[in-house]
């Protein structure tokens, strides 16, 4: 048990009721550094129950050995009146007498008397160990989040409500051309060219306002901007985190420019194809086609010359006759046009246009070309086009690119079949999708090829280079749909071919 020292608590009136509120450990220490007096909360902290237990020494032997100078230098710099208001606070670890150890932020304050000599110091020491573990994990996350932005492959940008930009990555850096201290604190929509920038701090609050999402989450492929005013495509995922009362967004970027140069590379090749293939065919179809056409203008040849013979006779008994030979000229020239605007679309190279069409009006117009010659050959035809099919978003002379090729397919897989029936069927799968079936009464697919039929060089024919169905493929799948055939009931095949519908239709002048 360690003598009390008693303290002339006059000099300092309200000192005891100081101490015993104040929730930090708090001791009154004399010039011989040993403490005289303590606060309730510091006896709690430091384990024992009463003045008489602190430790011998205290509070100085309470500092752990390492920090004892340190302690000790302070105290009496404490006492000097010279240099004592000069004493910034620092920190010591304590070791109690169970074993435990506190980081604690030490006070000193001289309290001296009415001759301005310093009696005793006030010591505060406030546990910090806890505030400094928290400084450590999060000096840890922001190492960790630097090595993240640092490293990360896409571009990483943190902005908070108002739009101003925290983090950016150091692709981001690459990507957009800035440096994270000039983007720092600046509003995000410098990354972006008009119509958006302007438009987007209110995007940001309307959404604050609403809580309707409309990226967040989502993403999309948006437009950015560089330091040096160029634009690019770049796909866009934003993450929303909440700090306390604090809303923070994530973007994640992808720079788009160099899928979308493939893309157009692949597109451009894929139109070269489809050219090469429409070529192929009208190829196949030149004997026909010289035949589909002769019909017409014989026809016109023939009225003309009756019409020419016949005025030599009775123009007024004559005239119901050649109105009827005029007539029926201008309908077989209009018809012999028609055959040839078709075939112009669609051998015509031109660029992939889809826009929002009928699907009834694309596929009665394919037939046009790939029923040329089919009556010769005993072909009957049928068409059943559901009322509730609506529009695809296609690219037209594509779209009956891929019905040509099988209209032709089917007529010539039927070239020897006692029953020669084609039929094409329009119908609604759900709400979303439409169907195309192509059925025919060939001699049906050889079951070993099976779906290999859609591959390249995977041939039907004994003549063919089995590249016909392979661009039909490519030429449904970049429209989003899918393309099938299974064996047909009746003998022979069925194509099936999906498209996604389209909610309205726009004007088609071609």
């Amino acid at each position: 048990m360690r003598e009390t020292t008693v303290f002339d608590t006059n000099q300092f009136p309200y000192l005891e009721s100081i101490l015993s509120g104040l929730p930090n450990c708090v001791m009154i220490v004399d010039r011989d550094l040993q403490a005289i007096n303590c606060s309730y909360a510091g006896l709690n902290i430091l384990g024992v129950s009463s003045f008489a237990e602190l430790p011998q020494g205290a509070p100085g032997s309470c500092v752990v050995e390492a920090q004892r100078s340190i302690f000790n230098e302070a105290m009496l710099s404490a006492f000097d009146a010279r240099s004592s208001k000069n004493i910034e606070p620092f920190e010591v670890t304590l070791e109690f007498p169970d074993g435990r150890l506190m980081l604690a932020l030490c006070n000193l304050a001289p309290l001296a008397n009415p001759k301005g000599d310093v009696d005793a110091v006030m010591i505060s020491f406030q546990d910090i160990t806890a505030l400094r573990t928290a400084e450590a994990k999060l000096d840890r996350a922001n190492s960790i989040l630097k090595s993240i932005l640092t490293t990360i492959p896409d571009a990483m940008i943190v902005i908070d409500e108002a739009g101003l930009v925290s983090s950016f990555s150091s692709t981001a850096e690459k990507m957009f051309g800035y440096q994270q201290e000039e983007i720092i604190g600046e509003n995000v929509k410098i990354l972006m060219p008009e119509p958006f920038r302007a438009a987007h701090d209110g995007y940001v609050s309307r959404y604050i306002r609403t809580g309707e999402k409309r990226i967040i989450g989502i993403g999309r492929t948006v437009v950015g901007c560089k330091k040096d005013g160029t634009t690019f495509p770049l796909q866009l995922e934003v993450g929303e985190a909440k700090i306390g009362e604090e809303r923070y967004f994530t973007g994640f970027i992808i720079d788009l420019t160099e899928k979308k140069q493939t893309e157009a590379e692949l597109q451009s090749l894929q139109a070269d194809l489809a050219h090469a293939s429409r070529l192929s065919a009208v190829g196949t179809l030149a004997s026909a086609l010289a035949h589909e056409i002769n019909q017409p203008l014989t026809a016109i040849a023939n009225y003309l010359s009756a019409a020419r013979d016949m005025m030599d006779g009775d123009l007024a008994e004559n005239r119901e006759f050649f109105r009827e030979a005029l007539q029926e000229s201008v309908s077989e020239s209009l018809r012999a046009g028609t055959i040839v605007r078709r075939l112009r679309e669609f051998v015509s190279r031109g660029e992939i246009n889809r826009r929002v069409l009928s699907i009834a009006q694309v596929v009665e117009d394919a037939t046009v070309l790939g029923l040329i010659g089919s009556q010769e050959k005993g072909i009957q035809f049928s068409i059943d086009i559901a009322p509730d099919t609506n529009h695809v978003f296609v690219d037209r002379v594509q779209i009956q690119q891929v019905m040509v090729n099988l209209m032709r397919n089917a007529i010539e897989a039927m070239a020897d079949s006692a029953e020669k029936k084609l039929h094409i069927g329009v119908s609604s799968i759900d709400d979303e999708r439409v169907e195309i079936a192509v059925s025919d009464t060939g001699t049906g697919i050889d079951p070993e090829l099976g779906e290999r039929i859609f591959d390249p060089f995977a041939s039907t024919k004994g003549d063919g280079m089995g590249l016909g169905l392979s661009i039909c493929r490519t030429i449904i799948e970049s429209h989003g749909g899918t393309i099938g055939a299974e064996p047909n009931p009746e003998s022979g095949t069925i194509f099936r071919i999906t498209l996604e519908k389209a909610e309205k239709e726009q004007d088609d002048d071609q």
